[in-house]
């Protein structure tokens, strides 16, 4: 009898999980139509299609492309339209040598940004040298952030042969060394080099050069984000070049992160509107090495002042251990919260239907810091929001794919504003790299890159007010974004270039058309003129945006909603959301910063 109920039970057991496979079918099977769905005709359908969690609703079906108050919020910035992407080489440039000095094995540590800075060095230095290099080997970098075993090396993140394929002309790459100097490095028996964050030419061409020579093998330990000094001389400008295609050409990202990113991309640009790109860059890390462990003042303080203390313990900072986080916040050294960037956006003249893709693996202080910018833009998503669970799991991982499927985003979102710039060990961070990658590809694309201690400033100034801002306010927040588009762009020359040369590749990988004279491209040292043959595409694109442009109109009588309230949901952590009856004088605004 008892064999017979445990039979029975099994029985009732294996059909239970058989209508559970069944059920999971149909729900994939859900799921692919509704990812093929929302790749191609949702337009029609903007408040009334689901995809995946995210609900689109807009206040008017209809948006106007065409009109002056579009193109002040989503067009290009006129005076960076003559900017673009040249880094192929300018003059001779040999290809690799027949015979090289020998290999270079390469381990990186780091988060995402500084294994995608020291790829590009270690390129670079490999040619300096003369080496082969062998593909960079990350798994020690990435074993303590969800790893599949799987991918142990540089395929688990870039894809290889389009590496390979890419750099062809520029120096050898092999997959792995060959079989006895393999043997030599797990006996541990070839020269290493652990290399500083800015190693000069000098130190490769007079340290590493001649051991190399020697043993025919080096290896290079990169874990500072980097191992090349950013700004190198005149006369090594084609390394620079280098660097750029390798950053924004060779690396691509293995193909399964690369199609997934694409299915959000199109998913996000479904519903038929242009879109934001935020990266609240809020990361304990970053919070803990720049002393703002106050601006929480809950159990997130301990957290955050705990990590200080384990980063000053290894002498990661510098300075005291207790900081005024106040002080630090009206320095700019801060980041600055959500809520903070969803009233400079309001102010702006970002609806409250915009759509806003949020970035970033980490926003510390979780769910809770965000819910005011959900508040002020009801169609707020981030990856999880755009994809299915199965999406997520099958590309094998966390954090850096996360990661690298924001940075595709990002690059490509028609307006991104960073709440920072500069990560845990005061470098630039994830955002920069983005704001850089944006700045060779499509410079003219509007990237907001605030003037932080000014914002604070400006923020304090109406602290008891910010929902309810009057015409000064608001006329002097848009002058500041409207201003941070060009000062932001020459500010990053000298702030963060000499930090991470992929955060501003200009000028070395820059051209002009038509125009060489402006004034901004001369403050950023651009001189060199466009090949020809990239004279043809522009020529049709410029003549059409001429078009557009002699239609601005004034739209200073345009009032609009400062704030909104969404379905009598008042949590935006400010007060009562009211209309703002603000008449600003939109025309002037149209001709600075366009």
């Amino acid at each position: 009898m008892k064999g017979e109920g445990k039979m029975a039970t099994m029985s009732k057991m294996k059909w239970v999980g058989l209508v559970g496979l069944v059920l999971s079918a149909f729900s994939l099977f859900v799921h692919f139509l509704l990812a093929r769905y929302t790749e191609e005709g949702i337009s029609d359908f903007q408040s009334s299609v689901t995809i995946f969690s995210w609900r689109p609703i807009f206040e008017n079906s209809d948006f106007a492309k065409n009109s002056p108050l579009y193109r002040r919020l989503w067009g290009q910035v006129r005076r960076l339209e003559s900017l673009h992407p040249d880094a192929n080489p300018r003059g001779y440039y040999a290809d690799p040598r027949s015979e090289s000095s020998g290999y270079v094995f390469v381990r990186i540590q780091g988060g995402f940004h500084e294994i995608r800075n020291s790829i590009c060095d270690v390129v670079a230095i490999s040619r300096l040298l003369n080496a082969t290099l062998v593909i960079p080997e990350i798994q020690s970098t990435t074993s303590s952030k969800g790893i599949s075993s799987e991918f142990k090396s540089f395929a688990y993140l870039y894809n290889e042969d389009q590496f390979m394929a890419a750099l062809v002309k520029d120096v050898k790459v092999v997959k792995t060394l060959p079989q006895n100097l393999k043997g030599a490095r797990r006996k541990k028996k070839i020269p290493s080099f652990r290399v500083p964050n800015s190693a000069s030419p000098y130190f490769y061409l007079h340290h590493v050069l001649p051991v190399l020579n020697k043993h025919a093998v080096v290896e290079l330990v990169v874990s500072e984000g980097g191992c090349l000094q950013a700004i190198l001389p005149p006369h090594l400008e084609e390394y620079q070049r280098l660097r750029c295609r390798v950053g924004f050409h060779a690396l691509r990202f293995r193909q399964e992160v690369q199609e997934l990113a694409t299915k959000i991309l199109h998913r996000l640009r479904a519903p038929g509107r242009p879109f934001i790109a935020f990266d609240p860059g809020m990361t304990r890390d970053a919070l803990a090495y720049h002393g703002c462990a106050e601006l929480f003042q809950d159990v997130h303080t301990e957290l955050i002042q705990h990590k200080r203390a384990w980063m000053k313990k290894r002498g990661i900072v510098k300075g005291k251990l207790s900081v005024n986080s106040a002080e630090q916040r009206l320095n700019g050294s801060c980041p600055l919260m959500p809520e903070e960037v969803g009233i400079l956006l309001r102010a702006y003249g970002y609806s409250w239907d915009t759509i806003l893709y949020i970035s970033g693996g980490e926003v510390f202080g979780g769910q809770r810091t965000l819910i005011p910018l959900h508040a002020m833009f009801e169609n707020t998503v981030d990856r999880t929001s755009l994809s299915a669970a199965w999406e997520m799991s099958r590309i094998y991982g966390r954090e850096l794919l996360w990661e690298a499927i924001d940075y595709l985003i990002c690059v490509e979102a028609d307006v991104f504003i960073p709440g920072f710039d500069r990560d845990g060990k005061g470098r630039p961070n994830f955002a920069s790299l983005v704001m850089g990658h944006r700045l060779y590809q499509s410079a003219a694309s509007k990237t907001f890159r605030l003037d932080r201690k000014e914002v604070v400033k400006l923020l304090e100034e109406n602290r008891e007010h910010l929902y309810q801002a009057n015409h000064t306010w608001l006329t002097s927040i848009r002058k500041h974004l409207r201003r941070s588009l060009i000062d932001g762009v020459i500010e990053a020359s000298s702030k963060s270039k000499p930090l991470s040369f992929l955060s501003h590749p200009v000028p070395e990988c820059s051209c002009l058309r038509y125009d060489p004279t402006k004034p901004v491209e001369a403050s950023l040292g651009v001189t060199h003129s466009c090949p020809k043959w990239m004279d043809s595409e522009i020529k049709t694109k410029s003549k059409d945006r001429e078009t557009e442009e002699d239609s601005d109109e004034d739209v200073s009588s345009s009032s609009g909603l400062f704030f909104k309230n969404i379905g009598g949901n008042n949590q935006s952590g400010g007060g009562e959301l009211i209309k703002e009856e603000s008449q600003l004088d939109d025309q002037e605004e149209l001709e600075g910063s366009d």
